[in-house]
């Protein structure tokens, strides 16, 4: 019988990476640089070298595998590079600016906060649709659904002949109030359907924001449903020659994307706009399944890879933390995205001195990324980034970075270093090394800090998981800002979103806005009317059972829950909560969903600032779908006793505080090390993928499931 493989690729700004998990819980992964001029070069030369090591040919392994999840970034890529296609935006009249006037903070979305600050230069991004190529047409449906002007097909056609004659190429439709009644976006679908059939050159795909996006708020709608249909063409090209290349090789099952949503879906199912950074939401997933096996339910999953450092926050050991507002490129948007929060700090930061702040030392948010790369890269790189650092402390093995797949070169690195932050700031290149790394660590965890205690949580009883490629060299320099004792370093760390796709669920997620009072303030009163409540729940459970019906489930294995944005009738801002069953029976339930809401707030906000007598009211509904999946059997290993000598390969001088400069210290083969083994900082790890800085004070143990478990003395 021939063993099946699930596989995961994660496309990052430095690194591709890979994870096969084989039916026996094998697993085998593989980094390379990603090659941004041609995705699918590094995507291809990833599935072979899996193949390679699982000790098969290539068109024998693909033929094995059994899905093959992809978290892709050319999406994003399209937008950075603006290289979409010329759309046509069909809104109603007197709206037509809605998208160029934006939201209050529209200047400020998607750029980093040293850019935010600088009132001067900031400006709004140059707008995906060009303000000639949007169109009203005479329309409108008030908040309840009631058509109020009824949509004229000449008024229709005449708009649309406009946008065709001045180049569109696809067109988009965002009618005020759509999401309640859909109807005249559908009319105006079925007329361009009508005039330009799929069967004429001059063809036009529409994308409607009652399908993509059925939510209140007609920015964020209209963004949402414009990103989508920027990115769409581009995308669907793309994965089409991969899947192509794929078939070709032996694969004979369907692409399978992962979602920012926390799922998956077959190319075809997928929605363009929720892919963008779903490799982060993937590393979520996959800490999730760590801490399933090892039992962590409280987690705070981290992942510093090349470019960027990446947090999210798992409580109850499940993904619950939406993105209250999710930002793509420059663009505000509604998706409903796991929250993860990217800060430009990663092993390909840029360290630089900024003059204007009287010569003060900075990291980052710049990136070297994997091309020119950081200066020890020997690719043409000049600036000093974090790698370099690493490297002139004596972290890094010069001859074995990567196991071997890539050299660095320390004279580069340190000439860097010298040339750019030693020399200006008047002192040696260790001293200089050193501050790099404390002043990213310091930013990292103090990030790390703030998301987790502004969510309502003590960091302090929080796992810290650290992944991605460089997060075993720099947990025990992040984590004291934390207040964390305790780091777990996942065995597959520098693969972490690779793996998290390749062990990830059916998962998906439908959302709809709709406002229901379940406490009057005026008549301090309960709901009474439950069907209408029940009624959404059960349009989005027909949905959802009706779409996974296509990717081949039946009713009976899906498994649903229902989340729902509530407020208090005074204020805005909208909190999320699960609600304890999918219909209302009663008013005891109304009330027990006002009673979780309130609490849910208070843990947030401070009891003192609940205030249900001022009325609660649902705004959004979210039903998650899921469909259980066999999981692989990943084996547990007893314990091998403490002592790591069989392990020891040697030692090197490494630097822990330049006021001592460079001293001996011991190197370790994670591939030699055993369950149970601890080692006492300061010491070094060097795994095939990563390398393990213990710092001094810090004590690393191996547990069963080969995950390194950092511990500080108290």
């Amino acid at each position: 019988m021939k063993m099946g493989f699930n596989v995961g690729i994660d496309i990052g700004g430095t690194f591709t990476d890979f994870c096969s998990v084989g039916e026996d819980g094998r697993v085998v992964v593989y980094k390379t640089p990603t090659t941004h001029y041609d995705l699918s070069v590094g995507f291809m030369r990833g599935i072979k070298e899996l193949a390679r090591r699982s000790g098969l040919g290539g068109h024998d392994y693909l033929s094995r595998v059994e899905a093959l999840r992809y978290s892709t970034t050319v999406g994003t890529n399209a937008l950075i590079e603006r290289n979409g296609p010329k759309l046509g935006l069909i809104t109603t009249a007197g709206f037509e600016d809605t998208v160029f006037i934006g939201r209050s903070r529209s200047w400020a979305d998607g750029v980093p906060v040293h850019q935010a600050r600088d009132l001067a230069r900031i400006r709004k991004p140059e707008p995906l649709v060009d303000p000639e190529m949007v169109v009203g047409v005479r329309e409108r449906i008030d908040c309840n659904g009631r058509i109020v002007t009824p949509l004229s097909r000449e008024d229709v056609l005449e708009k649309l002949q406009q946008l065709v004659d001045r180049g569109a190429m696809g067109f988009v439709v965002s009618l005020m109030w759509s999401f309640v009644n859909p109807a005249h976006e559908r009319m105006i679908k079925e007329i361009i359907e009508e005039e330009y059939p799929e069967d004429y050159l001059g063809a036009m795909p529409v994308t409607l924001s009652s399908e993509i996006s059925p939510k209140s708020g007609e920015y964020t709608r209209t963004m949402t449903t414009v990103v989508n249909a920027y990115i769409h063409g581009i995308m669907a090209d793309n994965l089409n020659r991969l899947g192509n290349e794929l078939r070709d090789g032996g694969y004979e099952r369907p692409l399978i994307l992962v979602h920012n949503t926390g799922g998956t879906k077959k190319v075809s199912r997928t929605k363009a706009v929720l892919t963008h950074n779903a490799g982060p939401v993937a590393g979520m997933y996959g800490s999730v399944e760590i801490g399933r096996l090892a039992g962590y339910d409280n987690i705070v999953f981290t992942d510093m890879g090349g470019t960027s450092f990446d947090i999210g926050v798992i409580a109850g050991g499940a993904l619950r933390a939406h993105d209250f507002i999710p930002v793509i490129d420059r663009w505000r948007t509604n998706i409903p995205a796991i929250e993860v929060k990217s800060i430009g700090a990663g092993g390909g930061s840029i360290a630089w001195i900024n003059e204007l702040m009287g010569k003060a030392l900075e990291v980052g948010p710049q990136s070297a990324g994997s091309m020119p790369g950081p200066a020890c890269y020997d690719k043409g790189g000049t600036q000093p980034t974090v790698t370099d650092a690493d490297l002139v402390l004596g972290y890094l093995n010069p001859d074995n970075y990567l196991g071997g797949e890539m050299f660095l070169d320390p004279d580069l690195a340190r000439d860097a270093i010298e040339e750019k932050v030693a020399r200006p700031l008047g002192i040696g290149v260790l001293e200089a090394a050193y501050r790099i790394r404390r002043l990213v660590d310091a930013r990292m965890g103090q990030e790390v800090f703030n998301e987790v205690a502004l969510k309502g949580h003590d960091p302090r009883k929080f796992a810290v998981f650290a992944c991605g490629g460089a997060g075993a060299a720099h947990a025990c320099g992040f984590a004291p800002y934390i207040g964390a004792r305790t780091v777990v370093v996942p065995a597959v760390a520098s693969v972490f979103g690779a793996f998290g796709a390749s062990t990830m669920q059916i998962r998906q997620v439908w959302d709809v806005s709709r406002t229901l009072k379940l406490f009057r303030w005026n008549e301090q009163a309960w709901l009474d009317d439950l069907e209408a409540f029940n009624r959404v729940v059960r349009e989005l459970r027909d949905q959802a059972v009706r779409d996974l019906r296509l990717e081949g489930f039946a009713e009976d294995s899906i498994d649903f829950r229902l989340e729902l944005d509530m407020r208090y009738g005074s204020q805005y801002n909208l909190t999320k909560i699960e609600a304890p069953r999918l219909l209302l029976q009663g008013g005891d339930d109304v009330r027990e969903l006002c009673e979780r809401f309130t609490q849910r707030y208070s843990e947030i906000y401070s009891p003192e600032a609940a205030f249900p007598v001022g009325g609660i009211n649902v705004e959004c509904f979210y039903l998650t779908a899921s469909v259980s999946q066999p999981r692989a059997p990943f084996h547990h290993q007893a314990a091998a006793g403490e002592d790591p000598a069989a392990a020891r390969s040697g030692s090197r001088p490494a630097c822990f505080d330049p006021a001592a400069g460079l001293v001996e210290t011991p190197v370790f083969d994670w591939t030699r090390l055993a369950p149970g083994h601890r080692i006492a900082g300061p010491a070094l790890i060097e795994a095939p993928e990563t390398t393990y800085v213990i710092l001094p004070g810090w004590t690393y143990r191996m547990d069963g499931w080969r995950n390194g478990v950092l511990e500080r003395a108290e």
